[in-house]
This record gives structure tokens, C-alpha cells and sequence, in this order.
């Protein structure tokens, strides 16, 4: 056989073997994100709470419990996330979010929200339904425009 054969079918056995390996990986990790989720699930609590202010920061910024800070991976320690200022009956506290509800998570109104621990995983409208404002793309905005000219 010739050389260059040989060294393709390396490489190509090479690749495979990452393949199975990066698929046996993500199975397993799909199997550890179920069972937090499970476990956050059985932990939720509701509560009506006021929010006070939410932001996307650090979490050395966020004013979070050390415990919190010391239990994070030193390379998401830096990352932006969802923080929501909110007031807890006659607590404020500072709470990390669900990127989804963090959207819809209206300020300065009171909303009934779905607690787990110092995640909020869920939000209702206390008074009123809670209004998803969808962003538009690009070519939403123009096809927008261009509707309203026609009219």
C-alpha cells in the first residue's frame, strides 16, 4: 500500500474516534443537565416579588453570596449573566435568571416568579399578563417600512 493510504486512513481513524468520543461526552453531559433540572424543579417555590432592576453583568459585579462565587468555574467567573435586583418581601436581594424569562421580566412592577434557590426559572404577571416583546431582524424592520408606505 501506498503511503498516503496509509496516513488517510489514520486520519480518518483519527476522526471517528473524536466522533464517538465527543457523541459518549454529550450524552452523559445531557444526562447531568436533566437531573439539575429535576432537582431545580423539585426546589421551586413561588414567591411575588417587586423587581427592582435587571442587568446582564459579571458576577464578581452582581453582589451574590461568596458561596455562589467560590461554587462557579474559574472560566465563567468573567461571563456576563442575567442578574435581576428584586425585592423579596423585606429583602433585596440580587438573583441570577433564565435568559428566556430574563426578557420578559418586566421593572418596577410586581410579578410572581418561580424560585429556585437564587435562580428564577419562571414569571407570571401578578396584576396583568406579562407582555413578550419580540425583536424584529433586519429585514423585519424593512419589510415594516415598506408596509406602512404602502398604506
Amino acid at each position: 500500500m501506498n503511503t498516503t493510504w496509509i496516513v488517510i486512513l489514520i486520519i480518518v481513524a483519527v476522526i471517528i474516534g473524536v466522533f464517538v468520543g465527543l457523541y459518549f461526552l454529550g450524552k452523559k453531559l445531557q444526562t447531568r443537565q436533566e437531573e439539575a433540572e429535576a432537582q431545580m424543579k423539585a426546589a421551586a417555590q413561588t414567591f411575588s416579588i417587586l423587581v427592582i432592576d435587571k442587568k446582564k453583568m459579571k458576577l464578581s459585579e452582581a453582589n451574590l453570596p461568596k458561596m455562589v462565587l467560590e461554587q462557579t468555574p474559574k472560566y465563567l467567573r468573567r461571563s456576563k449573566v442575567p442578574i435581576v435586583k428584586a425585592k423579596i418581601g423585606p429583602k433585596v436581594m440580587s438573583m441570577m435568571c433564565d435568559p428566556k424569562v430574563f426578557e420578559i421580566i418586566p421593572v418596577k412592577k410586581e410579578v410572581k416568579a418561580v424560585i429556585s434557590g437564587i435562580y428564577i426559572t419562571g414569571v407570571k404577571g401578578l396584576r396583568s399578563n406579562l407582555e413578550t416583546k419580540q425583536k424584529k431582524g433586519f429585514f423585519g424592520k424593512i419589510k415594516d417600512k415598506f408596509s406602512k408606505k404602502d398604506k
